[in-house]
Formats: C-alpha cells, sequence, structure tokens
C-alpha cells in the first residue's frame, strides 16, 4: 500500500497564488479587459511575495520534501517574482504595440512563473522537471505570440532546442536515479557523498547523468556552445517578451542549476571540470560575438549570454561562498536588464529593435531614459559603484576562492573587451545628432518609467550599499540547506 503523502498548504501557497493569476487570465480573458487583468496578476504577484515572507525561517515542506520552502527558494523565488513584475509592468504600456495585447499574454506570463517557483521550491528531480517544462511550454508560446515571420521562427528555434535540451535533461535525471536509486535531492546527496561505497559501474552512470543534466541545464541557461537559440530568440520575440525570457526564465534555471550541482550532486565527479570549460567559452563567445553587434537588442542577447558565463562561476563556488554570491547577482543582473529593456520597449519603432547608431543623441531627445540606460550598460559592465561591479567581484572571488585561477583571470580579460561594446551606445547617446528622431514619440508612461525607475534605483543602491542585500543573501545557513539537509 503506498504511503499517504505528506501534504502541507503553507509551502505550496505562494504557488497557487500565482497559478490563480494564470487560471483567473485564462478564464477571464473573454470578459475583462487585459488591463485589468494584468492588474489582478501584479496584485497576485506582490501577495505571492508577502506569502513568501511569511515562510522565512520555517523549513516548510510538502509531498514528502518534494516540496521545499527553504530559506535559498525563498530567496530565488523572490527575485523571479520581482522579474515578473517589472515584465508584467512594462508589458501595461508597450504590449499593444508589439500586437500581443491580450489576455493569452497573461496567462502564459502566469503559467511560466508558475513553472519557476515550482523550479526554485523543488526537493526532488521529479518537480524539478515539471517546473522546468511547464516554463518551457509556456515560454515557446511566448515567443511565437506576435502574429510577424520572426517571432514564429524565434519560437520554432526556441522549441526545437528546448526540446533537445529536456530530452538530454530526462536522461541525466535517468542515470542518475540509476546510479543512486533516488529522485530526492537529499537522498542523493547522501549516497553521491559516499561515492566510495557506489559499485564502479555505478560511479561512472552518476558522471554520466550528472554530464547530461549539466548539458540540459546548459540550454535552459544559454552556455555555450548550447547558446545558440539566444540571440535570434530574444531579438525576435516582442521586447516583453525578451524581458521575461532573459531574467524570470533565466534566474529558474540557474535555481535549479544551485539545487542539483550545489546540493544533490555537489560532491559527484567530473562535472565541475566540465562547467569550467563551457564557462570559459561562454565568456569568450559571449563577450566576442557582442562586440561585432550592430543591433541594440542583439547586442544585449549576447550580453546575457556573456552573464551567463559570470553566474555560472559562482556555481564552481563552494555552496556557501557560491550560493551567496548567485543569489546578489540574478538579483541585480534582473533589475539591470529589465530596466535596460523596457527603455528598448518604450523607444523602439519596431520589434526588430533599434540600432546602435540610433541611440545618437538620444540625451537631447529623452534624456531621463538616455541616464537610465547609461546607468544600465555601467553597471552591465561591472563599472563601480554601480551593483554590477560588486556582483562580478564576488562571482570572482567564489571561483577564485574555490581554486579556479585561470578562469577568474579569463573572466577579468573579457568583462575588459565588455567594456567596449558596453560604452560604444553609451557614449553615443550623449553625441550631437542633428536628424530627426528616431524613437517612438511616446507619451506618458508611468509603468514603463516606475520599471525604469525601480531598476535604477536598485543598481545605484545596491552599489552603494551591497549589504542591504548580500547582507542578507551571505548567511551560510540558507545554502546549506539546499539540498534539503
Amino acid at each position: 500500500m503506498l504511503p499517504t503523502p505528506e501534504v502541507a498548504l503553507a509551502p505550496i501557497l505562494p504557488i497557487l497564488i500565482v497559478l490563480a493569476g494564470a487560471l483567473a487570465s485564462t478564464i477571464l480573458g473573454f470578459h475583462l479587459p487585459r488591463r485589468n487583468l494584468t492588474i489582478i496578476n501584479l496584485v497576485l504577484v506582490v501577495l505571492s511575495g508577502i506569502s513568501m515572507g511569511t515562510l522565512w525561517n520555517s523549513g516548510a515542506r510538502s509531498f514528502n520534501g518534494g516540496l521545499q520552502a527553504d530559506n535559498a527558494a525563498l530567496l530565488l523565488g523572490l527575485i523571479i517574482l520581482v522579474g515578473t513584475f517589472m515584465t508584467l509592468l512594462v508589458s501595461l504600456d508597450t504590449a499593444w504595440r508589439a500586437r500581443v495585447s491580450f489576455p493569452e499574454l497573461d496567462a502564459m506570463l502566469m503559467y511560466a512563473v508558475t513553472g519557476c517557483l515550482l523550479i526554485a521550491f523543488s526537493g526532488d528531480l521529479i518537480v524539478m522537471l515539471i517546473g522546468l517544462e511547464i516554463m518551457s511550454l509556456a515560454g515557446y508560446v511566448l515567443a511565437t505570440l506576435q502574429d510577424s515571420r520572426r517571432s514564429e521562427e524565434s519560437g520554432l528555434k526556441y522549441f526545437l532546442l528546448g526540446s533537445v535540451g529536456s530530452a538530454i535533461l530526462i536522461y541525466g535525471m535517468a542515470l542518475v536515479y540509476g546510479a543512486t536509486g533516488s529522485f530526492n535531492y537529499a537522498e542523493i546527496a547522501l549516497r553521491v557523498g559516499t561515492v566510495s561505497n557506489l559499485a564502479p559501474a555505478n560511479v561512472g552512470i552518476l558522471v554520466g547523468g550528472a554530464l547530461l543534466l549539466l548539458a540540459g541545464f546548459a540550454f535552459k541557461v544559454a552556455l555555450a556552445p548550447f547558446h545558440q537559440w539566444t540571440p535570434d530568440v530574444y531579438s525576435g520575440a516582442p521586447t516583453s517578451i525578451s524581458l521575461f525570457l532573459s531574467t524570470v526564465v533565466k534566474v529558474a534555471a540557474f535555481a535549479g542549476m544551485l539545487r542539483v550541482f550545489g546540493g544533490a550532486l555537489a560532491d559527484a565527479p567530473g562535472w565541475s571540470s566540465t562547467l569550467q570549460v563551457l564557462t570559459a567559452a561562454t565568456l569568450i563567445i559571449g563577450n566576442m560575438a557582442a562586440l561585432l553587434q550592430t543591433n541594440f537588442k542583439r547586442l544585449l542577447a549576447y550580453s546575457a549570454v556573456a552573464h551567463t558565463g559570470f553566474l555560472a562561476m559562482a556555481l564552481l563556488g563552494t555552496p556557501q561562498m557560491g550560493g551567496a554570491a548567485l543569489g546578489y547577482y540574478l538579483l541585480i543582473y534582473t533589475l539591470t536588464t529589465a530596466a535596460a529593456l523596457a527603455i528598448v520597449a518604450a523607444l523602439q519603432r519596431s520589434e526588430a529593435g533599434m540600432e546602435i547608431s540610433d541611440l545618437r543623441g538620444l540625451y537631447y531627445r529623452h534624456p531621463a531614459y538616455a541616464v537610465a540606460l547609461a546607468v544600465c550598460l555601467a553597471s552591465l559592465a561591472g563599472l563601480p559603484p554601480f551593483a554590477g561591479f560588486f556582483g562580478k567581484y564576488l562571482a570572482f572571488q567564489a571561483a577564485f576562492q574555490n581554486g579556479y585561477m585561470w578562469l577568474s583571470v579569463l573572466a577579468a580579460l573579457t568583462s575588459v573587451a565588455a567594456l567596449v561594446y558596453y560604452l560604444r551606445p553609451a557614449m553615443l547617446m550623449f553625441m550631437p545628432d542633428r536628424t530627426p528622431a528616431r524613437e517612438y514619440a511616446h507619451g506618458q508612461r508611468p509603468p514603463t518609467t516606475f520599471t525604469v525607475g525601480l531598476g535604477v534605483a536598485g543598481v545605484i543602491l545596491l552599489g552603494i550599499l551591497p549589504n542591504l542585500w548580500y547582507g542578507w543573501v551571505a548567511n551560510p545557513a540558507i545554502w546549506q540547506q539546499l539540498a534539503g539537509q
């Protein structure tokens, strides 16, 4: 007789609140204007965040540990909700211009966020896979939501390559289960910790499973050479969707990697040396390719690939130091990228984005947006006193102190190269330009302005006072809970 599962409502509540928004958008979409649905979803995102706050230090679990609301999950879940909140705000102003202002946009967004939270709260590989597939399927629809050839092409590439990534991930899970006899993170960590007691054949299966899992996650976070879909999808999808995919989806995928490789498979052989090579390739390819771009959205897409490399460096640190670095960096990356893409969404004349040359003289046409975008680019480049500098420093420190010295040196060198493609558009914005305005003649847009202000304020404040966030995430006890110990 199968045991009755332990079902506790409290750890599921933040996910159920977001799911309620998805269902409301699906059911009420025929009866309410899309703007009203977006406002409802914004309120539900805030309520989900409040419910997470009530779970702090509770260590609540459900489904016999399959779902766990430990502090690591809550921190990552809050970052996911911040990105979702900013995406919904930007869509209020810009979705109608991108021809995606209908209820299905909100429904798919909230379904995707439901999957993202499941990944962050997962306590075993099965729950993580369910969350990953919900997130991915909703993401495929979002990428193709606009009725245009570019959007359909980007969505098809995303679907085909994402499906391959999911298949590889499932094979990896099967091998890990075959080697350890469990899907639960804590049980896997316990058995991997005594890998010397495993049969030699099982050690080989474990290594193969870990490498397949790493390859599957590499598709999701866009580690080279699994990044090919990223520039086409980010530049082909509507900008508000690109914002969501490059922030919320990336945070959720890294949350899954942290759960698996920072907890369950932390002591497994093979994966860390492979991740080191993938990270180095990502840093080189992402930064070098960005140097060659003339379209600003594609530049930001390759910038996202490069930042994936910096984020992956945090995974190479110890779970305590690397987890804290990743928790800080993910929030800063979300705030900065969301603010930059919000400005692009507000100003671009077409969904193809704007050319870098179109930014010339932006300060004389839209001074506030120009200054805000300059702050975002400086933070992405890692210039002090903005928060991006401290985020990169923490990632370098996590990798360096765990013995990855050559990778830290390579990351520092590629950061210098990144200054070129970040400073070029920043300088053009403040150069005089006598040509007609090259941006959409926008009126008052309080939601987008608030989103940009939120991102810029966060980047400046957390750069000057990093302990406002890092002091919270640096608690080692948070990251010791990764495998449910």
